[in-house]
């Protein structure tokens, strides 16, 4: 449900493409990418034993590409990814071991473009983040959800150097969490909120 929920999201975004192809001018391209540096910063709320235990996702930076789609010079979509990283846990401060995440993020938003190269922009949209290597926590002993489906923010800005290069600040809020259970019996011993502040810093590349 949840795949299908994502898949939705976006092939309704695609159904704007005819539209946008109209709403943008003839010499403009509607395409943009990003590479940017990735700080993530796990909220770690726990329930049950893993409170007690004080389990917790250890942060770390990433690298992170995203393609944008301008549907006219104010609205776009945008394609936030990477490969799946390896995300530490800790309990009580040790590693306990690791799992790998892929975590991509569709967003529509909102660019103000009448403040000459500073460009901000708002977005809003939806994360759907895959686990694997899921037993490897606790000497294989425990493991996670396959997946978390969630909404995510965003609010940055571009500052153009000319008309194809720029600098991105960008900073994106995700709602997400998975269970931990035990391998043998599956018995769920608690449910870890990873819910990350994601500030982050790159380069953009306006075609």
């Amino acid at each position: 449900m949840r795949i299908k929920t994502l898949l939705a999201a976006m092939a309704a975004v695609a159904s704007l493409a005819p539209i946008a192809a109209q709403a943008q001018s003839s010499s403009e391209n509607p395409w943009m990418v990003r590479v940017r540096a990735v700080d993530l910063l796990f909220q770690n709320g726990q329930t049950d034993v893993l409170s007690t235990a004080n389990v917790k996702a250890k942060n770390q930076v990433i690298p992170e590409f995203d393609i944008s789609y301008f549907f006219t010079k104010n609205i776009a979509a945008e394609l936030v990814l990477t490969y799946p990283q390896n995300i530490q846990i800790d309990a009580n401060g040790e590693k306990i071991g690791t799992i790998k995440a892929l975590p991509p993020s569709l967003l529509l938003q909102y660019h103000f473009t009448d403040l000459g190269a500073f460009k901000p922009y708002i977005g809003a949209g939806v994360n759907y983040t895959i686990f694997s290597s899921r037993n490897n926590i606790a000497n294989g002993t425990l493991t996670v959800d396959n997946s978390s489906f969630g909404a995510v923010g965003q609010i940055g800005m571009d500052y153009m150097f000319d008309k194809n290069w720029g600098l991105n600040v960008d900073l994106k809020y995700a709602t997400m969490s998975t269970n931990v259970k035990t391998v043998d019996g599956g018995t769920n011993i608690g449910k870890l909120t990873l819910n990350p502040w994601m500030p982050a810093v790159g380069v953009t590349y306006k075609f």
